[in-house]
């Protein structure tokens, strides 16, 4: 079965049903993300103690990846992803339900859990599910349902969340619980094997490798340069866009540019429209021209729109100026975020070559997730010591380093005579 949507189009039905499943695990998080802090603090609890609250689910869902990996490979993805959401689906009822702090902190913690084996083994499948030439509109396809349900979710939440303070967390677990039916009905195992033997039949060459799995094949993957191109620009996703773009801009708003919080919310809208655009082209550029020539935009995108804010702080004088530069910043930014969604995925996937990756897909999940937990904590001492300026450039200077690696890698994608 294919899709004639243009992200989905000639895609298998599989892809279609994992993008869905981000769709409503984004759309809930987005709901119940801004209020975790204030329901924290009802509690009586400082402002750290309440921020640590978040903190707790993002490093559990670090800490666990490998476990999550190894599991995936052990008991296979459906398996693995049902059960993560459902994980994360009964504890954020019960963080809904919470009567005191610690039970929220727990429970979040666990929640964190659930997430690292939904995300890890999921991405594992989307992976293993379609021909090589399709992987980075696969990959755009995913990254389009975590966007649309990421812009939808705080456009919801406010509702929500006039209703009570813990309505969210029951809204949460119920698009989770959404998520996890659409998993164990529409993710057919009969159909998963065998769209996993006609891939095997497509990409002989890939898939002519003796079957592995776990440890050794993270092992083969760090001595492959793609690979480790692939970790750099992860790393770069997860601390320049998740976590520096996201933990700095709002106060850069308030304090460089001297505007109310709600143009850092018309710019991170602009982000994600270009981000949306952006999507099919750059999944198409993907899989026509390559990995390689995908991650470099990508990556020299992040360089300049992480540049572009240097700027902006040094031309605050001029306020129209320093907004314009602003939104173009994002602008760039979107564009890189598109990109870096899709072809490092793809990268991750050809060198999997069809088998099963849940080793080597939890350790590029890692290093986005390490990145997205440093990059506040850095950023925010950076602007401390330097200003704004300092710490827009280095998210600039770590997507300076990824690109050298990336420009180093070899090409991963397989090209027949044909396409030649």
């Amino acid at each position: 079965m294919r899709h004639r949507l243009p992200l989905l189009k000639d895609l298998p039905v599989e892809v279609a049903v994992l993008a869905s499943i981000a769709f409503f695990v984004a759309l809930g998080f987005g709901i119940v993300i801004p209020s975790i802090p204030i329901f924290a603090e009802s509690f009586g609890v400082t402002a750290l103690a309440a921020s640590a609250v978040v903190s707790a689910f993002a490093l559990m869902r670090f800490i666990s990846s490998p476990l999550a990996g190894s599991l995936t490979n052990r008991l296979g993805e459906r398996r693995v992803l049902a059960t993560g959401l459902a994980i994360v689906a009964v504890s954020s009822a019960l963080a809904g339900l919470a009567q005191s702090y610690v039970q929220l902190l727990v429970l979040r913690g666990i929640g964190g859990i659930g997430s690292s084996m939904f995300t890890v083994s999921a991405m594992a499948l989307l992976l293993r599910v379609v021909d090589a030439d399709q992987r980075g509109r696969a990959a755009a396809a995913w990254q389009g349902g975590f966007l649309v349900g990421g812009v939808a979710g705080p456009a919801v939440g406010g509702l929500v969340l006039a209703v009570s303070i813990r309505a969210p967390f029951f809204f949460y677990a119920g698009t989770l619980a959404v998520a996890t039916v659409v998993a164990l009905v529409f993710l057919s195992p009969a159909r998963i094997a065998a769209r996993e033997a006609a891939v095997e039949s497509h990409d002989q060459g890939e898939a002519s490798a003796p079957p592995k799995s776990g440890w050794p094949d993270l092992l083969d993957a760090l001595r492959n340069g793609a690979y480790r191109a692939a970790l750099a620009v992860n790393l770069t996703t997860g601390l320049a866009t998740f976590g520096l773009r996201s933990a700095i801009i709002p106060l850069f708003v308030i304090e460089g540019l001297r505007q109310g919080p709600s143009l850092s919310g018309w710019a991170f809208l602009v982000a994600a429209g270009v981000q949306a655009i952006t999507l099919l082209p750059a999944g198409r550029i993907t899989d026509t021209r390559g990995r390689r020539p995908a991650m470099i935009i990508g990556t020299v995108a992040t360089v300049v729109g992480m540049l572009l804010l240097v700027f902006d702080d040094l031309a605050t004088g001029s306020l129209g100026v320093a907004i314009t530069i602003f939104f173009v910043s994002m602008a760039v930014l979107g564009v890189g975020t598109a990109f870096l969604g899709s072809a490092p995925s793809a990268v991750v996937g050809d060198i999997m070559g069809g088998r099963r990756g849940g080793i080597v897909v939890a350790t590029f999940q890692m290093v986005s997730d390490f990145g997205a937990i440093i990059g506040p904590l850095i950023g925010g001492l950076m602007l401390d010591l330097y200003g704004f300026d300092w710490a827009f450039a280095l998210g600039a200077a770590v997507a300076a380093i990824a690109l050298i690696f990336v420009v180093r890698m070899p090409e991963t994608l397989s090209r027949t005579p044909a396409d030649a």
